[in-house]
Order: structure tokens, then C-alpha cells, then sequence
């Protein structure tokens, strides 16, 4: 079966530097339900991505992406997913290669962000997400998706943009310097003020790990995730952001979660499949410069 943009045999092998991850697991999700069926999703809709990335003037699969096998688990507690993934891209980043995984529900980061912070004194996780996801636990789990972060920053700083929705419980432990709200993005942006990026920047570590949920996204732009939520940010910015950390920090690893394929709206699947290989070619460009 093709892998991540069906690429000739001889740039996909296991020693490839860029090893996808499938995680295709979705147990906890509270809305609409068909995450698992993300990964493949944008595995399929990769096979229509040029390969030349305009932005950075490359053809960056050259450089080899392998897609491995799915990382299967049924079990409907997260806590016992999380140390499959962990082990996975702890391979990966052992064997010094880069580590993209592809959800499945956002629970599929736990284990990749803990595997980032073995492997590294410091690290910061860098969310862009419309949910806070700092529930110490949710529906009976400390690994629902909705614990992301709090189980993030256990083993890593953290900072949070472009988030629309939280309970106000999540409040009190979040810390205000740290998290970029939605509506303050917008408002930046309209009044072509981008320096908030760069105080995002300031406040990562040299080693960084990206976790992007789709639903970061406007639902007018990526309709096809579990919980959308509007006034979300749009493609250039996201875009910009990931740009400016990638030249300036070390991007260990990232993961793009949250894709609900809907068979009426192919578009989203199209988009997070670009994205992918937008992040992975900015990530090769800022390491080639």
C-alpha cells in the first residue's frame, strides 16, 4: 500500500530520516467519532501533494520518507496506548531520524511528547489547538484527549495558541503568559501585528515538540474534525508560525491530530496532508540553511 506521498521505492525505505507514524485510535473522543480513520485519510489524499514545496524552493522527500506500519491498540483507555507510540518514536529518534505522527484523537501525542522528553534535557511542547486539554483527567481517564497538556507538561514546558474553548476549571492552572488565545491571534493578525510570534518563540526551549489539532483550524477552512470550534486560525498563519520556530528552535518532532474524514468534504483531508508536508518541509529547510 502507498505510503505518505506515494514516493519512488528508493526514497521510502526504514532508514528513511523521516519516519510517519500512523496512530489510527479514537476511544475517547466526546462528538463526532471517526478520528481513527484520520491517518489513512491523509495518507491517501498525500498521493496529490506536489512534491515541490514553493515556499521553500525544495523537493523535500529527497531527503526520505518512510510511513511506517499503524501502531494498533483497541484497548479503550488511552493509558495503555501511550507507551506503544512512546516506543515507537523513541526508535525513531534514537535511530536519529524525525518522528511524524499522524491521529487518531489527540490522546495519540502523550506517548510521542514523554518519548521527546526522554530524549532531550529540555523541551517545550508547542500546541496549536482550539482546546486547552489541560484536564487532569476526563471520563475516568488521566490519558483522555482531553488531558493532553496536563500530561504534557509533566515532562516539558508548555506553550498553548490559538485556543477557543476550555473549562473553566483548566483556568487557574494555565498560565496566561504562556497562552495564546484565539481571539487575541485574530485581532493581531487583522492589525498585521505578528510580533505575538515572536514571543511565542522567546519562550520555547532550543528543543521542541509540535502537536497541531486540526480543529486549531477555522471549521470554514477544515470543517472535518471531531469538535470544531469557530473563530479559528487560518492556513498562512499557522503556516508563518511553525515557519519562524523551525528556523529558530530545533523541532524534534511533531503530530497532526483530530482529522474526522467526512466522505462529502475531501478538501480537509487534502489540507492536513498538505500541512504535513508543509511542516516537514519547512523543519528540512531551516535544517538544511
Amino acid at each position: 500500500m502507498p505510503g505518505f506521498l506515494d514516493i519512488p521505492d528508493q526514497f521510502c525505505t526504514a532508514q528513511s530520516y523521516v519516519q510517519v507514524i500512523p496512530v489510527p485510535y479514537d476511544a475517547t473522543s466526546t462528538y463526532r467519532k471517526g478520528a481513527d480513520k484520520g491517518p489513512q485519510a491523509i495518507i491517501d489524499a498525500s498521493s496529490q501533494i506536489e512534491w515541490y514545496d514553493i515556499q521553500t524552493n525544495a523537493e523535500h522527500f529527497e531527503q526520505g520518507i518512510f510511513t511506517q506500519y499503524p501502531v494498533n491498540c483497541s484497548a479503550q483507555d488511552p493509558i495503555e496506548l501511550a507507551p506503544l507510540v512512546r516506543q515507537r518514536v523513541s526508535k525513531a529518534l534514537s535511530n536519529d531520524q524525525f518522528p511524524v505522527v499522524l491521529g487518531g484523537e489527540h490522546s495519540v501525542s502523550i506517548g510521542a511528547i514523554q518519548a521527546a522528553a526522554d530524549h532531550v534535557d529540555k523541551l517545550t511542547v508547542l500546541q496549536v489547538d482550539a482546546h486547552g486539554d489541560t484536564r487532569e483527567s476526563y471520563h475516568g481517564s488521566t490519558h483522555n484527549h482531553a488531558c493532553v497538556m496536563a500530561r504534557a507538561r509533566e515532562v516539558a514546558s508548555i506553550v498553548q495558541v490559538g485556543i477557543r474553548a476550555i473549562d473553566l476549571e483548566e483556568l487557574d492552572g494555565m498560565d496566561a503568559e504562556r497562552v495564546y488565545f484565539g481571539h487575541q491571534v485574530d485581532q493581531w493578525t487583522r492589525e498585521h501585528d505578528l510580533s505575538w510570534m515572536d514571543r511565542v518563540v522567546s519562550q520555547l526551549d532550543e528543543h521542541v515538540y509540535l502537536t497541531i489539532d486540526l480543529d486549531a483550524f477555522d471549521p470554514s477552512f477544515i470543517p472535518s474534525t471531531g469538535t470544531p470550534e469557530p473563530g479559528g486560525l487560518d492556513w498562512f498563519t499557522v503556516n508563518e508560525l511553525v515557519r519562524r520556530v523551525a528556523q529558530q528552535r530545533t523541532i524534534i518532532g511533531f503530530d497532526v491530530v483530530e482529522l474526522c474524514p467526512n466522505p462529502n468534504h475531501h478538501a480537509s483531508d487534502f489540507i492536513a496532508a498538505k500541512l504535513v508536508y508543509r511542516v516537514i518541509s519547512e523543519i528540512l529547510s531551516a535544517r538544511r540553511t
